[in-house]
């Protein structure tokens, strides 16, 4: 499994991924970020699915970007050229892939910003090659393993969030699924993006962020401690609550 997430919040993107790869019993590190810039074009790209597959798409998508000196103007034409490859690889590839009972799949997610666009952009394309740009709405997407970040990220990320909230957010949203997953862990790799700036690219070890972690599981448990009781109190009474309507049989 793997976890990958993009934000987009106003003052640029956030890239986060984890690093390991599992092939039946055997893990190794491998990364999955990959950072593309040339002159005025800034790209970040993230991929979960098939190793094979997405290795094959990018040494193409790479080649094509060799092929065309011009660049991009906008974005969503890198996305368009990445989701060509993605069809072009499928062609080749697809059917020996269900013959041997794999599945095809590649998801990526392609953010930056290029001389034509008026903001930074986000998208995330599927293995059928379509994509969707990620909104202020919902200012992330995570691809992989995304049932344990989500739920505090629609908490507490928004598209005016800072670029450091996002990081520790983005974070969190690792953290928690290293924690409840067994095929996402440490090296986590992450990317940041300011427009007008080159990307920042950093690897952290567990031990480098295992302080901030344990502050925030002490964190957490203390919040939960502090809460108030009064509205459960009649549950943990001795006498029957009065105030607790009861499950009727009519409710099983």
């Amino acid at each position: 499994m793997t976890f990958c997430i993009g934000i987009k919040v106003r003052e640029g993107i956030v890239g986060i991924a984890d690093t390991r790869i599992s092939t039946g019993s055997q893990t190794r590190t491998a990364r999955k970020i990959t950072v593309i810039e040339n002159g005025e074009h800034s790209m970040l790209l993230m991929t979960s699915g098939l190793r094979s597959v997405r290795d094959k798409v990018l040494t193409y998508f790479e080649e094509t970007l060799e092929e065309n000196e011009s660049g991009f103007d906008k974005l969503y034409q890198a996305a368009n050229a990445l989701a060509d490859q993605v069809r072009r690889v499928s062609a080749e590839d697809k059917a020996a892939l269900d013959e041997v009972g794999l599945t095809f799949d590649l998801n990526c997610l392609i953010g930056g910003r290029c001389p034509g666009d008026k903001e930074h952009k986000l998208y995330m394309l599927y293995p059928q090659a379509n994509w969707v740009e990620i909104s202020q709405g919902t200012p992330y997407c995570i691809i992989g393993e995304s049932s344990y970040g989500k739920p505090l990220l629609d908490r507490i990320l928004r598209y005016e969030s800072s670029l450091q909230d996002a990081f520790k957010a983005g974070f969190l949203a690792f953290d928690s699924t290293r924690s409840s997953s067994a095929g996402v862990g440490y090296p986590m790799d992450a990317v940041i993006f300011k427009p007008g700036a080159p990307m920042q690219t950093s690897r952290f070890l567990h031990e480098d962020l295992a302080p901030v972690a344990d502050k925030w599981n002490y964190k957490l448990r203390r919040l939960v401690e502090q809460m108030s009781d009064d509205w459960i109190e009649p549950l943990f009474g001795d006498e029957p609550a009065s105030n607790v309507r009861p499950i009727t049989s009519a409710e099983t």
